[in-house]
């Protein structure tokens, strides 16, 4: 089985001076997290995945000033000569590229872009045609981020970049998770309103006044969106024992990029595609 037995085709381009608003569409419209960027001569001269989409969200500067993220040219979000992967290439060669250079998808070639493999394409087929072996314990990523529902964009942002992650999950004021923010989340969700301006809320900032003291709401402060107006809410809980067979058939099911897992009845971490390509490229080279 090679990776043009698997690779995702055909592929959907755009040119570097169409806009971030263009490139959400067109994964919206095909449900896909990769488009590639070319030239006029329809040479490859970058690639566009949601996370790429997803650190523009972050803005800094008072709301007046900030330029909506949907009118930003490609140009100045993909990512340059990105890496690919022949067609005639091992599901094996693919799992270890994206693994070792930390990426979500790899354009194919033959002569020309033939196609795009992606974390999905590999899971999926080893889904159907193979069981995955071990428990989720064993592959999840423990202690996961945790952010406050009021936290602003700007700071899921900053706390995925400073862990290098693509998931986080969210909770309430008192501390129960309430959803999950993913590279997805950030991406497909539009900061603009119904006249094309960058939307606000007012939110009331809750403080303590002493340690153990009763929570006590001082001030309103206004906001771009803040975590709760993005993140998933319909949260899919997987125990730690179950098998990581199930966590993968669930996630390729519901089409979500990752489950909290639980232990009694503590949050413990996530199971992503990323950690089920481990256990994947773990059990090709065994």
């Amino acid at each position: 089985m090679t990776v043009k037995d698997i690779m995702s085709s055909p592929v959907y381009v755009l040119k570097p001076n169409d806009t971030v608003a263009h490139a959400r569409n067109l994964m919206l419209r095909h449900k896909i997290n990769t488009l590639i960027v070319v030239d006029d001569e329809e040479e490859m001269v970058g690639i566009v995945t949601m996370s790429d989409l997803s650190r523009k969200k972050a803005q800094s500067g008072p709301t007046w000033k900030r330029r909506p993220v949907d009118d930003i040219l490609i140009d100045r979000v993909m990512t340059e000569s990105p890496l690919t992967i022949y067609s005639s290439a091992s599901i094996s060669q693919a799992t270890s590229m994206m693994l070792e250079n930390h990426i979500s998808s790899l354009p194919v070639m033959k002569n020309k872009v033939a196609g795009i493999i992606t974390r999905t394409d590999i899971v999926k087929y080893i889904v159907e045609n193979r069981s995955l072996e071990g428990s989720i314990s064993e592959w999840m990523t423990k202690n996961p981020i945790f952010v406050h529902r009021h936290h602003t964009i700007n700071h899921v942002i900053d706390e995925m970049d400073k862990s290098n992650i693509h998931k986080l999950l969210v909770v309430n004021d008192v501390e129960k998770t309430v959803g999950m923010i993913s590279t997805r989340d950030l991406a497909l969700n539009s900061l603009k309103d119904d006249e094309g301006k960058l939307q606000s809320k007012e939110i009331k900032m809750a403080r303590k006044p002493e340690t153990g003291g009763q929570r006590v709401y001082r001030d309103v402060e206004k906001v771009s969106l803040v975590a709760e107006d993005i993140m998933s809410t319909q949260l899919h809980v997987i125990d730690s024992s179950d098998s990581l067979n199930n966590a993968t058939k669930i996630m390729i099911d519901e089409n979500v990029l990752g489950l909290p897992v639980r232990e009694n009845e503590d949050i413990v971490g996530i199971i992503s595609r990323s950690d089920i390509l481990r256990a994947i490229q773990n059990q090709l080279s065994e």
